[in-house]
């Protein structure tokens, strides 16, 4: 029996304290248990001694954290292999689809380069394109040309003309002439500039036209077409020299075809000019007088000369998209008859009619042994229609008349006492 109090029944393994094994670090509790009395309870549960020492951490310890975070890269022939397998993927994709060519670069940190777009603000040239108004510009303008006019009365006048023919002859209108017809002087400037002296060949009032001539002028003739052939719609483009701007070209449509215009007339002994004209909605002004008007394949179908005017203006306006031209059918016929003799006939039927009256062109006089009086025409009689083309003024009748050439027969219907007859006309002939 131990004495009381001692510390006998505490020591174990030759006298060695449990509770005082080593600094720090209890030695850990025997695999078997061996009771200290007889009858002692199996123990359930830790000692409820805990240490409460707590080693330093390592002199190294936030180095071990930083590793601790960063993840390894993964071996290099994983990821080769990785990159491989999706080239080959897309590869695999793409000639399915078409021939292709894919470039892979593996471990390659340098950045892609940007692949060059196309070039900015440098485009090829402008070309002129058949057909366009730039085309027919450049055939057209080398023919074209500059008239100043000055009258020996010191009357000035300036228009446009064109080369019709390989010996200088150039077509223009009579009332950009008509200031030297009784001496004076013409000059034309060509579309280089330069300048030479033209003579009057001769002209026709009548029907607004004119013809002068530069001997050894050097500038192309251009190429007539048909206006008979033109169309309402159709585009057209006019070349002059509107307000003294020589080489001027402008485009538009043809708005309307035979057109009844009346020009000059407005001065004592200036006889008026009836024109069947085509209407263009080309910016013609003063100054593009006798210039050409063209269709897109460059060939002249009217010869420019006349713009309306809004009534009530005390002054000449420009253009006011209201143009006419001379159908070049009756011009080439014109010029024509004054190359070949100075001068120009043009029909008429030997009546004068009524230019106030309205519905139709009422006879007035009738000219002994004229053609009129021939198809039995009386004064008072109302013509309405002629060759099926419907007449509603006096102009329309004489515009309709000098369409046709002397010598042609023209069927008229007219009214006489309220009942309808028709008579058949063979036209005469005047000089003018």
């Amino acid at each position: 029996m131990p004495t009381p109090g001692g510390d006998q029944t505490y020591r174990q393994n030759g006298g060695r304290s449990v509770t005082q094994r080593s600094f720090g670090r209890p030695q850990a509790q025997e695999p078997t248990f061996r009771p200290v009395y007889p009858g002692q309870a199996w123990p359930t549960q830790r000692p409820a001694y805990q240490p409460t020492y707590t080693p330093p951490p390592p002199l190294d310890w936030h180095q071990q954290q930083a590793r601790a975070y960063t993840p390894a890269p993964p071996p290099k022939g994983n990821r080769v292999i990785a990159i491989a397998a999706v080239v080959a993927l897309v590869i695999g994709l793409l000639a399915g689809a078409g021939a292709a060519v894919t470039v892979v670069a593996l471990d390659d940190n340098r950045p892609v380069a940007e692949q060059p777009g196309p070039p900015v603000g440098t485009g090829a040239d402008p070309k002129i394109r058949s057909g366009s108004v730039s085309a027919v510009a450049a055939t057209l303008l080398p023919s074209v040309v500059q008239l100043k006019v000055e009258g020996a009365d010191n009357t000035n006048a300036t228009g446009s003309g064109f080369v019709i023919d390989n010996v200088g002859h150039i077509l223009t209108n009579n009332h950009v002439v008509a200031a030297a017809a009784k001496g004076g002087a013409i000059q034309i400037i060509n579309d280089k500039g330069k300048s030479s002296t033209a003579r009057l060949v001769g002209r026709s009032p009548v029907y607004d036209l004119a013809v002068v001539q530069v001997v050894g002028l050097d500038a192309p003739s251009v190429q007539f077409g048909r206006s008979e052939l033109a169309i309402v719609g159709q585009d057209v483009v006019a070349i002059g020299s509107p307000l003294g701007l020589a080489g001027t070209v402008t485009s538009g449509i043809i708005s309307a075809k035979n057109r009844p215009v009346t020009t000059g007339g407005d001065e004592p002994g200036q006889e008026s000019s009836f024109i069947s004209a085509l209407q263009t909605d080309a910016a013609i002004n003063p100054g593009n007088s006798g210039g050409p008007l063209v269709d897109m394949n460059a060939r002249v179908i009217g010869v420019n000369s006349a713009i309306a005017t809004v009534r009530g203006s005390s002054e000449q306006s420009g253009n006011i998209g209201l143009g006419f031209a001379i159908p070049i059918d009756q011009a080439r016929r014109t010029a024509q008859q004054i190359i070949a003799t100075g001068t120009a006939t043009y029909p008429v039927i030997g009546a004068e009619v009524d230019m106030q009256f309205e519905g139709g062109a009422r006879v007035s006089t009738v000219t002994p042994a004229s053609p009129a009086l021939r198809a039995g025409l009386r004064v008072g009689d109302v013509i309405t229609s002629i060759d099926a083309q419907p007449v509603t003024s006096a102009e329309a009748l004489i515009v309709a008349i000098r369409t046709h050439q002397p010598g042609e027969s023209v069927r008229l219907v007219y009214e006489r006492g309220g009942k309808a007859r028709q008579a058949s006309v063979t036209l005469g002939q005047r000089t003018g």
